[in-house]
């Protein structure tokens, strides 16, 4: 059975924060194989967008965007794939096989994908995506055709662009990806859920939800192809019956790391804060894995449509004015759960090594508290 814990401290306003909750969590501590940081390595990239610490065979994967990195426990670089062009987001393990899944975005070429990673076979640095055999992908159609929608009914769509009524939901793609359970059900299934990026549009009422699709992947073997960025394959799912909604308010590019925490049972969004001034524009939401979706009319849409609303959990901050909770924490370019009460928590930052800006990545140890506003807490050297 998961384990619910759920806590913070209570707030001397209810605008602020719930103000009962059940009692924090027994402090855990860290296991001694794990350390308390780890280092990504500085590289000619954008940020670092997603990480996964393989527990059992003492790896570290990060995504830098155009390039995936794998270091092991001690910070020494093992491999590197490389050579993509399209943007590679949030990542997590797949515990069925071992790979390594992540958002893999060409916009301009209205392809979607999830990349897969053979991470087993990344021994060594400047692997090649295309030529490797390291990596395969798997097309998304319902992201393509909520990318491209012609909203607005003039016959054009007006492509990668934040100002226009196109995009259903305010679509930009996809970021957050994540392994985790299904929602709602007695004996829930594994499943890969995958969260929409949202444009920043300040003048649209539609693009205030979170939107998740969840897949079955145990059958995706038939769909997978190399990636060809000079041909983009259409192989994929043709749509997924489980999509949900989840209202945040408009958040800045959607959710950039999308989590399943089995100590918690919630599912984690981290977020770049939003710019809407009628929403408390949090940074990070939780949803229980255990809720039941509910069937509603999604806000804003041209056409009366219905689809299935999930609450976020009740805890942490709360506006009244929207109803929405959420916590201020970091973990938008990286926020690992370790399953134990343990986290990591990346931080990007922009360094110039020989004369070349590079980005790199660290990642610091956190421990659940469910404290408000943040509910993690960074181990010290005295932890």
């Amino acid at each position: 059975m998961r384990k619910k814990i759920v806590a913070l401290a209570c707030a001397a306003s209810a605008a602020l924060a719930v103000t009962s909750a059940p009692p924090v969590a027994a402090r855990p501590r860290p296991a001694a194989e794990l350390p308390v940081h780890l280092y990504g390595g500085a590289w000619p990239t954008s940020h670092v967008q997603g990480v996964v610490v393989d527990r059992a065979k003492g790896f570290v994967y990060y995504s830098f965007t155009t390039m995936l990195v794998k270091t092991d426990l001690r910070n020494r670089v093992i491999g590197t794939v490389e050579g993509l062009t399209g943007h590679l987001g949030d990542l997590d393990q797949n515990p069925a096989d071992g790979r390594v899944y992540g958002s893999l975005e060409y916009k301009e070429a209205e392809a979607f994908y999830i990349a897969i990673f053979d991470v087993d076979k990344i021994t060594r640095v400047g692997m090649n995506a295309e030529q490797d055999d390291v990596m395969t992908t798997v097309y998304l159609d319902e992201v393509v055709e909520d990318f491209t929608a012609d909203m607005d009914g003039n016959g054009v769509f007006d492509g990668n662009v934040a100002d226009t009524p196109d995009h259903r939901y305010g679509s930009s793609g996809i970021d957050g990806v994540s392994f985790g359970p299904e929602f709602g059900k007695r004996n829930p299934d594994d499943k890969l859920l995958v969260a929409y990026g949202i444009y920043t549009n300040l003048e649209r009422t539609d693009n205030n939800y979170q939107v998740l699709l969840e897949y079955d992947v145990r059958r995706w073997a038939k769909y997978e192809r190399p990636l060809s960025e000079s041909a983009p394959h259409r192989s994929g799912p043709r749509r997924t019956p489980d999509k949900f909604f989840v209202y945040t308010g408009n958040t800045h590019f959607g959710v950039q790391n999308l989590e399943y925490d089995s100590y918690t049972g919630n599912w984690m969004m981290a977020v770049y804060t939003g710019q809407k001034p009628e929403f408390p524009n949090y940074s990070l939401f939780m949803v229980d894995a255990g809720a039941k979706p509910r069937r509603g009319v999604i806000e804003g849409q041209p056409t009366r449509e219905r689809g299935q609303i999930l609450p976020l959990l009740p805890y942490g901050l709360y506006d009244p004015g929207t109803g929405i909770h959420g916590w201020e924490s970091e973990g938008n370019v990286g926020l690992e759960s370790l399953g134990d009460g343990t986290y990591y928590i990346a931080r990007a930052a922009a360094v110039t090594q020989d004369g070349v800006v590079k980005q790199d990545a660290n990642l610091t140890r956190h421990y659940w508290t469910g404290e408000t506003p943040t509910p993690f807490r960074p181990f010290t050297s005295g932890s």
